[in-house]
């Protein structure tokens, strides 16, 4: 990865551009820009072939002023510290943008999950559990799944952690099934909350979405959850979907079941009938009013952010915007919503099931959906009317929010 490019080079100067608006002092600056702890663990595996893998895994938490640190744990080939390092950050933002008692953290493990047995990857999640779990707990530091984890591995994690600690703990991890006392409304969670997101955003550009051309870039939870809801709740035509193996244009729409039976029929979504194959970076130039990026990080840059012809984006993956394409979408007129508001969706009923496991009484999928709604709605209007405040763009913003809320906590802890 260039340098420019590092996932916590860009979290930082995301940071600094907020902390020159609100003119934040240097001290101020250095504390909210290093990590509280940061965990490296080796975790010795038994192979199905009799080999014992030693796999690389980390822990970082961020910052955990305003409350238990929060965030998912990543199964990724490519995964680096730097990139944890970031998303813990940007956890950090998006439980404050939604004002949840929490701090931010995140994890991950350098591997192919679609190269493990189950069996394989189930003694992984035991062991990453195993090496962490001094680390985390339901008043310390909450896990949930992230990039290629599952409830399944939620599970097995939650269980390795009630071995070690010979209690029911629910509460040290969410995301998990709803038989183990996941949260109802948690499956869509990420893509729903980013709904509400852009339906108060679209209102405020005076864009009708019933009549909106939408591209959404990846078909992962986050990305298929979009297919069908944008569609579902809005009416809006999705003319263009993507994967990791490329993407598909169709002018007339694509069908949400459809695509999704010709995803696992076939292991992607090209080739699907009445589509024209297109590549990710094609997607990403079509002539759509949204553009919705859903899969990793670094997409849209300096030297495609020009090309973007979309009039809003709706950042549903981390870090998908390099701060110089943020600059030319402001100048652009183009309104990018972000990720730590965009995609919070997904760990606002994390806390929900939280709570839920802390209390021991569950919700209605109805009360979920509800209650996510109010808190989407109401970091969606403080995010656009700190932009008007200090006539910034929304990322920057959004920061403003956040950033005030980290550090009203810590300054009322001493730490400043």
């Amino acid at each position: 990865m260039p340098e420019d490019l590092d996932p916590f080079d860009i979290a930082l100067q995301q940071l600094r551009k907020a902390a020159d608006v609100m003119k934040l002092d240097k001290q101020a600056v250095e504390l909210l820009s290093s990590p509280k702890a940061i965990l490296q663990v080796s975790i010795p595996v038994k192979m199905d072939n009799g080999e014992t893998k030693v796999f690389t895994g980390f822990r970082v938490r961020y910052n955990n002023a305003r409350g238990p640190a929060k965030g998912g744990i990543r199964f990724h080939p490519d995964e680096t510290l730097s990139t944890v390092k970031a998303l813990s950050a940007w956890m950090t933002w998006k439980t404050a943008i939604t004002n949840l008692p929490l701090g931010g953290s995140k994890g991950g493990i350098i591997c192919d999950p679609k190269k493990l047995s189950l069996g394989e990857l189930e003694r992984l999640s035991r062991g990453y559990i195993r090496a962490v779990a001094d680390f985390i707990g339901p008043e310390i530091d909450i896990p949930a799944p992230d990039v290629y984890t599952t409830p399944q591995i939620m599970a097995w994690m939650m269980d390795e952690y009630e071995t070690i600690v010979r209690h029911s703990a629910p509460g040290v991890i969410t995301g998990k099934p709803v038989e183990l006392w996941g949260s109802l409304g948690r499956g869509d969670a990420t893509a729903r909350g980013g709904m509400y997101v852009l339906r108060e955003a679209a209102r405020t550009i005076n864009m009708d979405l019933s009549k909106a051309k939408v591209a959404i870039q990846g078909f992962g939870n986050a990305g298929q959850f979009a297919v069908k809801l944008v569609s579902e709740i809005f009416k809006s035509k999705v003319v263009a979907v993507s994967d990791t193996k490329g993407g598909i244009y169709a002018e007339s729409g694509i069908d949400y079941e459809k695509l999704l039976a010709h995803k696992q029929k076939t292991g992607s979504v090209q080739n699907y009938p009445g589509s024209k194959n297109i590549t990710n970076e094609e997607l990403l130039e079509l002539g759509v009013d949204v553009l919705i990026p859903a899969a990793i990080e670094n997409q849209l840059r300096g030297d495609n952010a020009n090309k973007i012809k979309a009039k809003l984006i709706l950042e549903l993956a981390n870090g998908p915007t390099t701060p110089e394409a943020d600059e030319i979408f402001f100048k652009k007129n183009i309104l990018l919503l972000p990720d730590f508001l965009s995609n919070s969706g997904g760990v606002t009923v994390s806390y929900f099931e939280w709570v839920q496991n802390s209390e021991g009484y569950y919700w209605t999928e109805e009360e979920v959906h509800e209650k996510l709604d109010r808190k989407m709605t109401e970091a969606t209007h403080s995010v656009l009317d700190a932009a008007k405040k200090y006539k910034v763009d929304p990322r920057t913003a959004a920061y403003t929010v956040s950033v005030k809320r980290v550090l009203d906590a810590m300054k009322l802890r001493g730490w400043l």
